[in-house]
């Protein structure tokens, strides 16, 4: 079984990427395809296109095009938490700093389900 998880992250430092503490202002996001045999089989990062960084659209329509099976963030919206859950994708809060970290503990089943967005949907 594969699961594509979506980590928004403050750098391009792959695995050891700083977890963004908000995630539409992410600067970039991590794509992380995990095998429940073989373990992480693809890691990429991409940038945040969104209205949020002075692109178009927003965060969620463009994450939610990746298919991925959840999403780890430290905060969030309430519209994007929301919107995830109306396309059936699971928004788990981060319990650790780094996507390494955050990664370890999903495969442990160590994540809680993020059910509040953020009351200031525009911290840093």
């Amino acid at each position: 079984m594969m699961d594509r998880l979506v980590i928004a992250t403050e750098t391009q430092n792959g695995l050891n990427a700083p977890v963004a503490q908000h995630f539409g202002r992410a600067p970039y996001f991590l794509i992380v395809d995990l095998d429940a045999k073989l373990g992480i089989t693809s890691v990429k990062t991409i940038d945040n296109i969104s209205e949020h960084r002075g692109g178009t659209g927003s965060p969620h329509d463009h994450i939610s095009k990746l298919q991925p099976s959840a999403l780890i963030v430290h905060g969030m919206g309430p519209r994007g938490i929301m919107a995830f859950k109306n396309a059936g994708i699971k928004v788990l809060q981060a319990n650790a700093n780094t996507v390494n970290e955050v990664i370890e503990a999903y495969k442990q089943g160590k994540l809680q389900e993020l059910t509040e967005g953020c009351a200031d949907a525009h911290h840093h």
